[in-house]
């Protein structure tokens, strides 16, 4: 009860409040804390290529296609956060040169999607980046609290 209080004590020092805050509410809040916080870690990392953290999941997953194209559809089944303006997101990269766009030729109707050597190699620069900053956030956790707050999140969600 002790540890839960302390927890519960340092994030009202967080929200400046003294009223007191249920400990569903407290942990709801804490992973938004956390989700914000280790966004804007990963941010930092991405801000020199102009990247955002949605723009590099959709590199990572074209990268992982070993050069065969994929829709947009799976692209967005594949996202971690899932958005609606995946078109927007892969417009911004063909832009940039880390994808391209083609038209299927067995049927018109469709797109696939494909990573470019740019945006291989963008991915092969960042992803040391990002990876040693992944390490560094989590780097107050034992491997094993690292498995047992997986553990615990997934179930979360289910």
């Amino acid at each position: 009860m002790y540890i839960q209080l302390l927890y519960v004590k340092e994030l009202k020092q967080l929200l400046k409040t003294e009223a007191d805050i249920p400990l569903s509410r407290a942990s709801v809040i804490n992973v938004f804390f956390t989700n914000n916080w280790m966004k804007d870690e990963l941010l930092l990392c991405l801000k020199p290529y102009d990247l955002s953290l949605e723009q590099f999941n959709v590199l990572r997953i074209l990268k992982g296609q070993h050069g065969t194209p994929i829709n947009l559809k799976d692209i967005q089944e594949r996202m971690v956060t899932k958005m609606s303006n995946t078109t927007r997101l892969v417009d911004k990269l063909i832009k940039k040169g880390f994808v391209q766009r083609n038209i299927c030729p067995t049927n018109r109707r469709k797109v696939e999607i494909v990573i470019t050597a740019k945006g291989s190699k963008t991915l092969e620069d960042i992803s040391p980046l990002i990876a040693s900053k992944e390490n560094e956030l989590t780097q107050n956790l034992t491997t094993t609290e690292l498995e047992q707050l997986n553990k615990l999140l997934i179930k979360l969600r289910n």
